[in-house]
C-alpha cells in the first residue's frame, strides 16, 4: 500500500526537522571548536552524524513507500552558543522539541491507520528517550559544576571518548 498523502508531507516536514537538527549541531561543534572544547566539539559533531542517519532513514522508508520526497530549506542555524551549558541546555532544548514532533508524526500515522508508518516511528520514539537523557545528563553534571573550569574541562575530555 502506498503511503498517503498526509503522511508524506509529515515524513518531509520531519526529515527537514532531522536535517536541520543535524546543521544545528554542526554549527554548535564549530562554535565549541573556536572555545577550545574540543570534546564538547566531538560530541556535537557525532550528534551531527546521528542527525544525518534519522533523516537518510526517514527518506528511504518514504521512498521504499511510494512517496514522494520533497526537501525543504534550512535555516542557518545561529553562530555564537555562549557557555557549554548553554550549548547543551540548548541541545536539550531542541530534543525536546524533536521529540514532540516524532510525537505528533506518530499520531498522524495512527489517525491515517498506517500501521507500518507506526511500527517504523517507534524506533524515532525510543531514540528520543535516549537524546533527551544524554542531553539531561550533561546539563546536570555542567550545573553541579558551575564555573569551576576544572571541572568544565574534565567533561569537556570526557566527552571526546563518545563513538
Amino acid at each position: 500500500m502506498m503511503i498517503t498523502s498526509k503522511m508524506e508531507q509529515a515524513f518531509n516536514s520531519q526529515i527537514q526537522k532531522e536535517f536541520h537538527s543535524a546543521y544545528l549541531y554542526l554549527a554548535m561543534s564549530v562554535y565549541c571548536e573556536t572555545q577550545n572544547y574540543s570534546g564538547f566539539a566531538h560530541w556535537l559533531k557525532v550528534q551531527y552524524n546521528e542527525e544525518q542517519e534519522h533523516a537518510m532513514k526517514m527518506v528511504a522508508y518514504l521512498l521504499e513507500r511510494g512517496g514522494k520526497v520533497t526537501l525543504q530549506t534550512l535555516e542557518a542555524p545561529p553562530v555564537d552558543y555562549g557557555s557549554p551549558l548553554q550549548v547543551f541546555e540548548n541541545v536539550l532544548k531542541h530534543e525536546q522539541f524533536i521529540t514532540s514532533s516524532i510525537h505528533s508524526l506518530y499520531e498522524t500515522a495512527v489517525a491515517e491507520k498506517d500501521l507500518a508508518a507506526q511500527i517504523f516511528l517507534q524506533w524515532y520514539v525510543t531514540e528520543q528517550v535516549e537524546e533527551e537523557a544524554n542531553a539531561t545528563q550533561i546539563v546536570e553534571q555542567l550545573k553541579m559544576i558551575g564555573d569551576k573550569s576544572s571541572g568544565i574541562l574534565y567533561v569537556d575530555k570526557a566527552l571526546e571518548k563518545r563513538q
